[in-house]
This record gives structure tokens, C-alpha cells and sequence, in this order.
């Protein structure tokens, strides 16, 4: 076990704290992406409604182009704020990795802590990453439909 001189320890926590900072900003963009993902669902809800109408029944063709028309500028729109989104928490996981990587080159203590830690941020800018992904599939898939739907209007 790794014994740990007081002054050691209070470095370690300073490290933990300053590096916490940045995680606080990382809460609010995962409201954001909770928040983007939803508009994605109720985007995708509204395409399979209208691509489920039955083309003969409805009284204005028009109308339900215009309308796939605009839930895909939606879809565009919600893939470039997931983008920025995810690529805010990346960076503010880096940013919180780096601060523990700087303390940790010149403290060789506090290594399982930082080391713990480190592999929480990296495994948090993974996860965003796979969830960019995820998105951009999803978005992709709208739009797919939207366009299946448009070309049997006309």
C-alpha cells in the first residue's frame, strides 16, 4: 500500500478539485445531449407518422413534403449541436486529463489516483464519442426515411 505523506495528499486532492471544475461544465453538456436527443425522437416520431399516412387519404401532397422537408433541416440541425456538443465534453474531459496529467509527472504519489481518475476521463470521452456516433446514425436514418417518403409522394 502506498503511503502518503500529508503534503502529498493535500497536493492530490488540490489536483482532484481543479480538475473537478471543468467536470461541472461537462453535467451541463450532457443535459444538452439529453436534451438534443429527445428533439431527435420527437423529429423521428413526426417522420414515421407522415410516412405512415396513406398518400391517397391525405388532401395535400404538398403539404406533407414541406413538412419532411423541414424535419430533416431539423435532423441537420440537431447533427451539428450533437457534434459540438460531443466535441465540448471531449475537450472538457481533456482538459480535466491534462490537469491531472501535468500534476502527475512531477508527483509520483498520488499515481493510483490520478490513474483511476485518468481512466474515468478517457473512458467518459469514449463514451461520447460512441454516442456521437450513435446520433449521427440515428440522424442519417431519419433522413434516409424522409427521403424514401418524399420520392413515393411524387
Amino acid at each position: 500500500m502506498i503511503e502518503l505523506q500529508g503534503t502529498d495528499l493535500d497536493t492530490v486532492i488540490h489536483v482532484i478539485q481543479t480538475a473537478l471544475t471543468p467536470i461541472f461544465l461537462l453535467t451541463a453538456v450532457a443535459s444538452l445531449l439529453g436534451v438534443f436527443t429527445t428533439r431527435l425522437a420527437r423529429i423521428s416520431d413526426q417522420v414515421d407518422s407522415l410516412a405512415s399516412a396513406d398518400p391517397k387519404t391525405v388532401a395535400d401532397d404538398a403539404f406533407i413534403r414541406r413538412r419532411l422537408t423541414h424535419l430533416r433541416r431539423r435532423s441537420h440541425a440537431l447533427d451539428i449541436a450533437v457534434i459540438l456538443g460531443t466535441l465540448a465534453g471531449a475537450c472538457t474531459c481533456g482538459t480535466a486529463l491534462t490537469l491531472f496529467l501535468g500534476a502527475l509527472r512531477s508527483r509520483a504519489t498520488g499515481t493510483i489516483l490520478f490513474v483511476l481518475f485518468g481512466l474515468a476521463l478517457l473512458f467518459a470521452i469514449g463514451a461520447l464519442t460512441a454516442f456521437l456516433t450513435e446520433m449521427l446514425l440515428a440522424g442519417k436514418g431519419i433522413r434516409a426515411t424522409v427521403d424514401r417518403h418524399t420520392e413515393r409522394l411524387e
